[in-house]
């Protein structure tokens, strides 16, 4: 049984039922069977379905923003804005898609050789609860082009969202078994994998997570793509336009209250414009709102859950045992929710434990770098690999930054993002692999080589 609390008002919500072991093998059945059908259908078919999901999530926009509100936390206009996200990114591969499996022709001695992408079957997706409806579709709507299907195991607090993308699915014509939302927890994963008729697994979450997930993969033999934690920088140099650097910091460390892989969380701010931008960011930061996510006026809704947001407040307190200096901030709010105040950590200790994690939470740490050398150093500097945010108008320190930063993603003068068109993904313990665009797609297909002698 599932059973969860509204982390705005620490109010239990109803319970699920958990998925036993005779619906698992249901579910396995009728996926494995759906990709049998699903695999011999064509480019228009799957297309059609995609634009057609797209139009239920825009038609339920309303229903399926207060259910993740409601579950994990985050303010309804940004949970409206997810859903509005996924839409687009279905719409996406409808109409860009079609390029992506086209076969490419290439010349062999005596002959030549056609590359051909096919589909290879059951995805098992492992999902997150902080962005539970975009993290979905990042992997479903190519998998869907592809020609496989997909079964979810999304997390814990967020089961009605996973129960609503079924539906959504289902209402826009899909056949039964093609996605199929599995209400079960992490201790039934490891059975799945190995089970023959998953083809490959995918997984958002944390390192812990991945590093099960990919063992488990590992004795299958099987594909997998992992997307892990991140602590990425956020670089500004004196180049850089501070005020809005200074604005574009304080949303990129405090959407969906911090709690995001690709949150910008170091801020490594050059020492000749280091005071006049921490003046600016901590005006930012102490200005954002905090409250009923439900209220528009707001910028920051609860933690997902009171035990996140006590983890957030241990990791501050370790931060300040080791040497850190709490600026302000990261305080419980006088309410019954699982709030946490925006805050800023000053002379962190790059070599101290806490420097080395990922803080999930609306706490930001400011470092500052003699030089573009120290900065770059200092951005890696940490396990992770994720994203990267740099701030600079000189062509010179934009090229240096691009090919020395050690991440999977650079942002130039904007923060970092998920975006349908390009892929998403990190190098370290961020994870291997990644979503989106064609090489998302690719991850989970076959490329086969048919040799022809002319």
């Amino acid at each position: 049984m599932f059973e969860t609390v509204n982390p705005a008002t620490g109010e239990a919500r109803p319970p699920i039922e958990e998925l036993d072991a005779a619906g698992i093998e249901a579910a396995l059945a009728t996926a494995h069977a759906a990709y049998k059908d699903w695999r011999l259908t064509s480019v228009e078919t799957r297309t059609d379905l995609l634009s057609k999901i797209a139009e239920a999530f825009e038609a339920n926009k309303d229903r399926l923003a207060h259910t993740a509100t409601e579950e994990m936390g985050k303010t309804l206009k940004s949970a409206i804005a997810e859903v509005e996200k996924c839409a687009a990114g279905f719409r996406y591969y409808a109409e860009a898609g079609p390029d992506f499996l086209k076969d490419q022709r290439v010349q062999t001695k005596g002959g030549h050789a056609i590359a051909t992408w096919q589909p290879i079957g059951i995805v098992l997706a492992v999902m997150p609860w902080n962005f539970p409806y975009w993290q979905v579709v990042r992997f479903l709507a190519p998998a869907i082009l592809a020609g496989n299907v997909g079964l979810l195991k999304h997390a814990s607090i967020t089961q009605g969202c996973g129960a609503l993308i079924e539906e959504m699915v289902r209402a826009a014509g899909a056949p039964e078994g093609l996605f199929t939302n599995l209400p079960i927890k992490s201790g039934a994963v490891e059975a799945l994998i190995a089970d023959d008729r998953v083809a490959a697994v995918t997984l958002t979450g944390s390192e812990g997570a991945g590093q099960k997930v990919a063992e488990a993969a590992g004795r299958a033999l099987k594909k997998v793509v992992l997307e892990l934690g991140g602590s990425d920088p956020f670089i500004v140099l004196p180049s850089a336009d501070l005020d809005e650097a200074a604005k574009v910091a304080t949303t990129a460390r405090i959407q969906n209250a911090g709690q995001s892989c690709i949150c910008a969380k170091r801020m490594i701010v050059h020492a000749d414009v280091f005071d006049a931008f921490l003046d600016k960011f901590s005006a930012a930061m102490r200005a954002a709102k905090v409250g009923d996510p439900m209220d528009e006026a707001n910028d920051i809704g609860p933690l997902s859950s009171f035990e996140q947001r006590d983890t957030v407040i241990e990791q501050v307190a370790r931060a300040r045992e080791e040497g850190a200096r709490l600026l302000f901030g990261a305080e419980k709010l006088d309410l019954p929710g699982a709030y946490l105040t925006p805050g800023i950590l000053l002379d962190v200790d790059p070599d101290s434990d806490f420097a080395k994690e990922e803080l999930f939470g609306p706490v930001a740490m400011v470092f500052r770098a003699d030089d573009l050398d120290a900065a770059i150093a200092l951005a890696n500097d940490v396990p992770f690999g994720l994203g990267s945010s740099i701030w600079t108008n000189d062509e010179g320190e934009r090229e240096r930054l691009v090919r020395d930063l050690e991440c999977g993603m650079v942002a130039v003068n904007q923060m970092v993002a998920s975006v349908p068109e390009a892929p998403f993904g990190g190098i370290k313990r961020s994870g291997h692999g990644r979503e989106l665009g064609p090489w998302g797609m690719h991850e989970f297909m076959n490329l086969k080589a048919v040799l022809v002698k002319d």
